[in-house]
C-alpha cells in the first residue's frame, strides 16, 4: 500500500464520496508513521486545558510493534498529511467473526483525531471505509480504539472537565465533522460523577440493609495470590452480564491476558469487590485510581521518574478521584430484587473503599443510555450524569 492523493477516483462502488483535495493519507507501516500517529494529538490539543497526554509508551504497547500491526488483516491505520505535516488520524477494524454475537458486517473505526477541517475528516474516513468495504463490511461505527471494550465515543458533553483514567476526551467540532460526513447517532453513553461523602439515598440504603441480612451473600475483595484466577471470574462475569448490549464484544482469552497486565500494577485489592451467591460469583465492581491526575503534567513521558516512581505513588499517594470502570451482575439476576440488591452492595463496597482511602469523587462510566436497569441503581446513589460520549455510524 502507498500514500494516496485522496482527490483520486475511489476504487470502489462503496466509496463514492466527495473528492478530497491536498490531503494526502498514508497506511501505517513504519515505525516513524506510528510515532507521529500516537504524538499527533499533542499539536491538536495544545490550547485545551482538560486534554490529559496519554503515555507514549502505553500507546505504544496498545497499538503493538509496528511489523506486527502491518502484517494484520484485521485492522489498519492511517494518518493524514498537508504539506507533509500531520493534521488526523484513523484506524479501521473488523469485526471478531469468531463470535456469533459480533454483528459480522459492522466495520469500525477508531483512533480519530483532526484538525477541524470537513476535508481532512472526510478524507480519512474515505480511507478507513474502503478498506472496510473492500472487507466485505455494510456498515462502519466509531470510534472505538480498538474495541467497544477500550476507549470509544465521541465526547458531544462535558467538556469543561478532563476525563477520567481510560475515558476519551474529545474537541466540539468532532460530532459536526462526523455529521457532515453522513454519520448519525447510533447510540450515547453516560458518565455520572458522584460525591462519596455524601450519605446513601433512602432506597439504596434500604437495599444495602437488604443484602447485610442476607447469609447467602458474601462480599469480597480482590486476592492478590491468585490474580490471574481472579481476573478471569470478573471478566466471564462480565461476558454473561454485558451479553445483549448494543455493540457486545466479548473478552476472549487473549484480552483477559493483556488486560490482566495491563491493570496489574494500578489494581489495587479493595478496588475490587466480588459478590457471591451460594458460593458462586453472582456480581461484581471494579474501580481503578484515576491515574490520570498522576501523568496529567508528565506530557506521555515517564521519566525522569520511571515506572517504578509512578507505580510508588499510585500505591502509597493519594487520589482525590477514581473510576468505577466495570460493573456487572449475572443475567440470570437482572431485573429482580436481589440482582438490584447485589448491584447496590458492589457499588457501596467501593464507595466504602473510597472513603477509607480519602478518594472523594467518583466517576461511573460508562452506562448505555438504553440500560434503565443500571441508571436506575446509580441514579439511586445520587450521581449526576455529566458527561455524554457518542457512538456514530454510517451504511457503506
Amino acid at each position: 500500500m502507498s500514500a494516496q492523493q485522496v482527490s483520486a477516483a475511489p476504487q470502489h462502488a462503496l466509496a463514492e464520496k466527495p473528492l478530497v483535495a491536498d490531503v494526502v493519507v498514508e497506511p501505517v507501516l513504519s515505525r516513524r508513521q506510528r510515532e507521529d500517529f500516537i504524538r499527533l494529538p499533542w499539536s491538536l490539543y495544545t490550547d485545551d486545558p482538560n486534554w490529559v497526554p496519554p503515555l507514549l509508551s502505553e500507546e505504544r504497547r496498545r497499538i503493538g510493534p509496528i511489523e506486527e500491526f502491518a502484517r494484520s488483516s484485521s485492522r489498519r491505520l492511517w494518518i493524514a498529511r498537508m504539506n507533509g505535516v500531520p493534521v488526523g488520524r484513523i484506524s479501521a477494524q473488523l469485526p471478531d467473526r469468531g463470535d456469533p454475537q459480533t454483528d459480522p458486517l459492522r466495520g469500525r473505526f477508531g483512533w480519530l483525531e483532526a484538525v477541524d477541517s470537513a476535508a481532512v475528516f472526510q478524507a480519512l474516513l474515505n480511507a478507513a471505509e474502503s478498506w472496510l468495504g473492500d472487507h466485505g463490511m455494510a456498515q462502519c461505527a466509531g470510534p472505538f480504539n480498538f474495541s467497544i471494550n477500550e476507549e470509544c465515543g465521541v465526547l458531544v458533553d462535558g467538556f469543561d472537565t478532563p476525563p477520567m483514567i481510560m475515558m476519551p476526551h474529545s474537541h466540539r467540532y468532532y460530532a459536526d465533522r462526523l455529521a457532515e460526513a453522513g454519520y448519525e447517532k447510533a447510540v450515547d453513553m453516560f458518565a455520572y460523577k458522584i460525591d462519596v461523602r455524601q450519605p446513601l439515598p433512602k432506597r439504596a440504603e434500604r437495599l444495602r440493609q437488604r443484602i447485610d441480612d442476607d447469609p447467602t451473600i458474601v462480599f469480597r475483595q480482590l486476592d492478590n495470590r491468585k490474580f490471574d484466577e481472579e481476573v478471569g471470574t470478573v471478566l466471564r462475569l462480565f461476558n454473561d452480564a454485558w451479553s445483549g448490549n448494543w455493540g457486545f464484544e466479548p473478552f476472549t482469552a487473549d484480552h483477559i491476558a493483556d488486560m490482566a497486565k495491563a491493570l496489574r500494577p494500578i489494581l489495587l485489592p479493595p478496588a475490587l469487590c466480588i459478590a457471591e451467591l451460594n458460593g458462586t460469583p453472582a456480581a461484581f465492581a471494579l474501580g481503578l485510581p484515576n491515574i490520570n491526575e498522576l501523568i496529567r503534567k508528565m506530557n506521555g513521558r515517564l521519566l525522569p521518574f520511571g515506572w517504578l516512581e509512578l507505580l510508588y505513588r499510585i500505591r502509597f499517594g493519594r487520589f482525590s478521584s477514581g473510576r468505577l470502570a466495570l460493573m456487572g451482575v449475572r443475567k440470570e439476576f437482572q431485573s429482580s430484587p436481589v440482582g438490584a440488591a447485589l448491584a447496590v452492595g458492589v457499588i457501596d463496597r467501593l464507595r466504602q473503599a473510597c472513603l477509607k482511602h480519602r478518594v472523594h469523587t467518583a466517576e461511573l462510566s460508562w452506562v448505555l443510555e438504553d440500560n434503565r436497569g443500571v441508571r436506575s441503581i446509580i441514579e439511586g446513589f445520587g450521581a449526576d450524569r455529566y458527561k455524554t460520549y457518542r457512538i456514530f455510524t454510517r451504511a457503506l
